[in-house]
């Protein structure tokens, strides 16, 4: 059995175990302390933290993510850092009301009840939990489905909300040669189990905010902006909504008509679908077209972005010129929120 030691985080206060086989970022979910994430996988640094005191190693983590002088210092990323003492840990990045107030992490069988095909590459995946009967997360966050008969996993964001508890929905990219896009092709059916963990991410609509929201997707990274719009409609929340979603095409758009009618419920809501091939500028209801790349048409359009929260959500070059795009135009990092995580093959 490994040997067990005590990490306390600091400036939080809060003390957990962890064990010599157990990343400190896993061991943290294990007892409902919910660290700030997002690709779990040592490419992003997310769970950037400054080690005080005590013996931790990190292993199978990205430069880009924590470059030698940080490490050097004293930086690890939590969900690729062992701990092989008792540990004092600064986090230099938290959210109060989540650390200890998150959804548990689950372990959920969920039997597939559809597959539809939204565009030529963007599938709908509809699982209905099984065991137990419901799956708790909050808008927003993403789920690791396992592939069936491996050890591997793809990391999906839900599109659905807690409104429909006997179903949850993912929006997934396919890609050529992807392994889980494979399965949606042939291998994965109606009526077949899929096991699922999570809920993670902190893509979540922060209670009590008041500043105005700016959605910028691209891709399957429609889902959890969908969610967090679903959710907003639900509730009847009043903050103003502008939702920027870059395609390629017209034909690359889907969910016009449920978008155009959660506008209905929002407030000042304005979705604005930015073409990266060449086309004039048509406004039709709700919904206006732009040529340019998402992120081109944002900086055309949201001249007072730094009064706003941002969600991000699409394929990583987005977010990247996205978040450059923020910082550029001064927008405080903690109105930002994104879940970069990536998957092999980026399934």
């Amino acid at each position: 059995m490994a040997d067990t030691h005590r990490i306390n985080f600091e400036p939080v206060d809060i003390e957990m175990e962890v064990g010599e086989d157990e990343y400190i970022l896993d061991a943290a979910f294990r007892q409902g302390i919910h660290l700030m994430h997002g690709c779990r996988e040592g490419r992003c640094s997310a769970c950037k933290s400054f080690v005080l005191d005590g013996d931790i190693q990190m292993e199978n983590y990205s430069t880009f993510a924590c470059n030698e002088a940080e490490v050097d210092e004293g930086h690890v990323l939590l969900c690729r850092s062992t701990a092989y003492s008792d540990c004092t840990i600064e986090l230099l990045n938290f959210d109060e009301d989540e650390l200890l107030g998150g959804v548990p992490i689950q372990d959920v069988r969920t039997r597939v009840t559809g597959i539809e095909p939204m565009t030529k590459d963007i599938v709908s995946l509809r699982l209905a939990p099984v065991e137990p009967e419901t799956f708790e997360f909050k808008p927003g966050q993403y789920a690791d489905l396992h592939i069936p008969g491996s050890d591997e996993h793809r990391s999906f964001s839900m599109a659905t909300t807690q409104s429909t508890p006997g179903q949850v929905e993912f929006l997934i990219k396919k890609y050529p040669g992807g392994r889980f896009a494979g399965l949606l092709d042939d291998g994965i059916s109606v009526g077949d189990d899929i096991s699922l963990t999570g809920p993670y991410g902190s893509f979540t609509l922060k209670d009590a905010h008041v500043l105005p929201v700016v959605c910028i997707g691209g891709g399957a990274g429609m889902a959890p902006i969908l969610s967090l719009l679903r959710h907003m409609s639900e509730t009847a929340n009043t903050r103003p909504v502008h939702f920027y979603y870059g395609a390629r095409t017209p034909q690359d758009l889907f969910y016009l008509d449920e978008i155009l009618e959660l506008g209905k419920n929002l407030t000042d809501f304005t979705f604005v679908a930015c073409l990266s091939e060449t086309m004039d500028p048509v406004t039709s209801g709700l919904i206006t077209f732009e040529d340019g790349n998402v992120t081109d048409v944002v900086d055309r359009r949201e001249s007072d972005i730094a009064k706003s929260e941002v969600y991000l959500c699409g394929p990583p070059p987005m977010v990247d010129a996205a978040l450059a795009l923020l910082e550029a135009n001064g927008v405080p990092n903690d109105q930002v929120f994104y879940d970069k995580f990536t998957s092999p093959a980026f399934e």
